[in-house]
């Protein structure tokens, strides 16, 4: 995984693009106390000779998942460069949400048992894993690619007195910005 971006590299070196723009997690920047950062970008402006730009931006500005990644947007030739304008509100949740949802998707209640006490267990050792309930005012936090799998879901409350539900797959895919006419195959 580590050498990836030195393949990147190379193919730029090889291309020599006008323009790229590389996206990765938030905390690229902060790895290895800076240093995984520091060599990718000294490998694009010292080695390479590209003008390099970045940014952290958070998706919950398009979409209602909080999902912060850093881009990296790189020019062959100096040009002036500003990222735009975040839009000051993003959806809520209840936006991506179906009005009515099979019951299969609620919790029950020996499941909702069971992550309630999982996730005290680790928070109790400081791990804070476990899962978390949203509502529909909310913004969710990332989309696992394990989810249904890890304990790690995203839930959604459905009032008092009643377990939460996890997100349809459609649902999934609305959290993520694909429109409805996104083929999902389960």
């Amino acid at each position: 995984q580590g050498n990836l971006f030195f393949e990147i590299a190379r193919l730029i070196d090889y291309h020599r693009p006008a323009a790229f723009v590389l996206e990765n997690v938030k905390n690229l920047k902060s790895h290895d106390k800076g240093n995984t950062f520091k060599v990718i970008h000294t490998t694009l402006t010292e080695e390479l000779g590209y003008q390099v730009h970045h940014q952290i931006i958070d998706a919950r500005h398009w979409v209602p998942q909080h999902r912060e990644r850093i881009f990296l947007v790189g020019f062959r030739e100096p040009r002036k460069f500003a990222f735009p304008a975040l839009p000051a509100n993003g959806p809520s949740l209840g936006s991506i949400l179906e009005p009515e949802v099979d019951p299969k998707f609620t919790l029950t209640d020996k499941l909702w048992q069971y992550l309630q006490d999982y996730a005290a267990k680790h928070a109790a050792k400081g791990n804070g894993f476990g899962c978390s309930v949203f509502d529909a005012g909310g913004v969710a936090r990332t989309l696992s690619a394990r989810y249904y799998k890890d304990g790690s879901e995203i839930l959604i409350s459905q009032g008092e007195n009643r377990n939460p539900r996890r997100l349809t797959p459609r649902e999934c895919a609305r959290l993520m910005g694909y429109p409805d006419t996104f083929k999902i195959t389960v």
